[in-house]
């Protein structure tokens, strides 16, 4: 008994000495063993994204410097000449061109013809395919197929169908002269109907997820208050789905300002540089013209149109967002 009374008293008084140790250490002393932890800590964050850093650094920063770097250079007609340094002035010219101002207003346009459209068919689907009946899995798979197909293989599908001999619109009696893509006045719209159905199973997903996240008791006490489909659609529905509907766009729009498989395997830009849009005309420009100058101004005019486009729509369309359950 004694030991062990001994003992407890020793272990107390060690402990008091502990704390009267640690209570005795100046500020100054936490500080720096709390400066050294600190270093610790940054050293091991800036370690485990250095990877990350590297390949931002390699594929994302230094291609954007570089084209801004070249884009202050003019590159001769003729290879194998030195290029010339011409600062702004390159910037000035390509950028107030009557060629760039065309080809941004075609990618305007098939902007607004791809985006809304095919943000309104892919809700009209979603809310089809959101109804509890039986076998509705099917058409769930067959709504969202399209996600696993390629701008390459959805161009050859409807190049295939737009064709005037092979193709399916002669045979429902619908052959316009000349054919859809060589068609100055259809080809944009053609292109637009290819990139609307290849990009239908990813909006249909997105809207299909929003609604499965909308509580049912809301429409059941609406149904029950006496609101019919089309009054809880407008108020309770696409209230809650803004926030999808919102990510949708912004998404839809950067993918439409950056088309470029289909154009180049059905239209090369034509005809007439109806379907000219930024992405192929930056692809002309450097591979068919050999201008490195003039397409490194390209590629950052479209990362800044891109960019501001962002911006805006964030700083408009957010406003409209509710976010409430």
């Amino acid at each position: 008994m004694t030991f062990s009374g001994d003992s407890g008293t020793l272990g107390a008084l060690a402990d008091l000495g502990e704390a009267d140790e640690a209570e005795a250490r100046t500020p100054r002393q936490r500080g720096k063993r709390f400066g050294r932890r600190r270093r610790r800590e940054i050293g091991l964050a800036y370690l485990l994204i250095l990877p990350s850093l590297l390949i931002f650094g390699i594929f994302v920063f230094y291609p954007f410097f570089r084209n801004f770097y070249l884009g202050f250079y003019k590159t001769p007609p003729f290879p194998g000449l030195p290029t010339r340094y011409v600062g702004f002035d390159q910037y000035s010219n390509v950028l107030t061109s009557q060629d760039f101002v065309d080809s941004l207003k075609t990618t305007v346009g098939f902007a607004l013809l791809t985006v809304p459209a095919g943000i309104i068919l892919g809700l009209l689907l979603a809310v089809l395919a959101n109804q509890q009946l039986r076998g509705v899995g099917i058409y769930r798979t067959i709504f969202s197929s399209t996600i696993a197909t390629s701008v390459a293989v959805a161009a050859v599908i409807f190049g295939t169908l737009f064709n005037p001999v092979v193709g399916l619109l002669p045979w429902i009696g619908i052959d316009p002269k000349p054919p859809i893509l060589d068609n100055p006045n259809l080809a944009l719209f053609g292109v637009a109907i290819i990139t609307i159905w290849q990009t239908l199973g990813i909006t249909f997903i997105l809207m299909s997820s929003g609604l499965q996240s909308i509580p049912d008791e809301l429409h059941e006490a609406a149904q029950i208050d006496g609101a019919g489909p089309v009054r809880r659609f407008w108020r309770i529905t696409l209230p809650l789905l803004s926030p999808t509907i919102f990510f949708a766009v912004v998404v839809g729009s950067i993918f439409a300002f950056q088309t470029f498989g289909q154009i180049d395997i059905l239209t090369q830009g034509g005809p007439i540089k109806r379907t000219n849009v930024l992405t192929y005309f930056i692809y002309k420009t450097l591979r068919q013209d050999s201008n490195d100058g003039k397409a490194a101004v390209l590629a950052i005019a479209l990362f800044a149109i891109t960019f501001v486009l962002t911006l805006i729509q964030m700083r408009v369309l957010e406003k409209r967002v509710h976010y409430g359950r």
